[in-house]
């Protein structure tokens, strides 16, 4: 399969372009071009022009932001498949964080005049990603009643939930940056880890959380 087939089928994978047709993307992924980056290597900083849109080939990119302690806090983590960059693309405003490799990567990079070109001859696609932007108005409204209205358990396990469905069972990720997931300070978030760790839900080493009950956690996400 040729790099841009590889590339349509992660368009085709993401809801702004998912109804799109086979032509459509094939033109679209047309005009990607490939970027290869070492681990530890810097895609974008804060403030830098959000001039791309970005699909994971392989490795993974962490989005991260300064802590108030100097240090570094990972946002999210993208992996092969994966889209961002999607609304800087779009308004052309500055980055609102860092990105670099946490592993050596490959990337698809499509320039922001390149789609913003093929929106003018696609109308269709433009009116998805304003029913696509309304959704995500939408998740964040929900997120944001669910950090006032849901105990931490819950938004705890549904934030580890997520991070399994794609990473699988051993997630890199360190408690502080969790605390930020779900709007809790470290010292709550290492109460709640330690009595799942006594119930066999989970182990925790540094830098780390081995996932081994998923259907406990997944009850207490799902409030069971």
């Amino acid at each position: 399969m040729s790099k841009q087939a590889e590339f349509a089928v992660i368009l085709k994978m993401n809801p702004m372009f998912a109804d799109l047709g086979p032509d459509e993307l094939q033109r679209l992924a047309s005009l990607c071009h490939t970027q290869q980056l070492a681990v530890g290597a810097v895609l974008f900083q804060k403030g830098d022009a959000g001039d791309a849109l970005f699909g994971v080939r392989r490795g993974q990119i962490r989005i991260e932001t300064g802590a108030s302690d100097g240090g570094r806090l990972t946002l999210n983590f993208m992996g092969p498949g994966e889209l961002f960059g999607e609304v800087a693309v779009l308004d052309g405003q500055s980055r609102t964080a860092d990105a670099m490799a946490g592993e050596p990567s490959e990337l698809f990079v499509l320039r922001r005049a390149d789609f913003l070109s093929f929106l003018e001859r696609e109308p269709r696609v433009a009116i998805k990603i304003i029913q696509l932007l309304c959704q995500r108005i939408r998740w964040q409204s929900e997120r944001m009643e669910e950090s006032v209205l849901q105990p931490l358990p819950i938004r705890l396990a549904r934030r580890l939930c997520a991070l399994a469905d794609d990473f699988g069972s051993e997630v890199h990720i360190s408690q502080e940056q969790l605390g930020v997931f779900v709007g809790a300070a470290r010292e709550s978030v290492n109460r709640q880890l330690q009595l799942w760790r006594k119930d066999g839900i989970l182990d925790l080493q540094r830098g780390r959380i081995l996932l081994h009950n998923m259907n406990k956690l997944t009850a207490v996400a799902r409030n069971d």
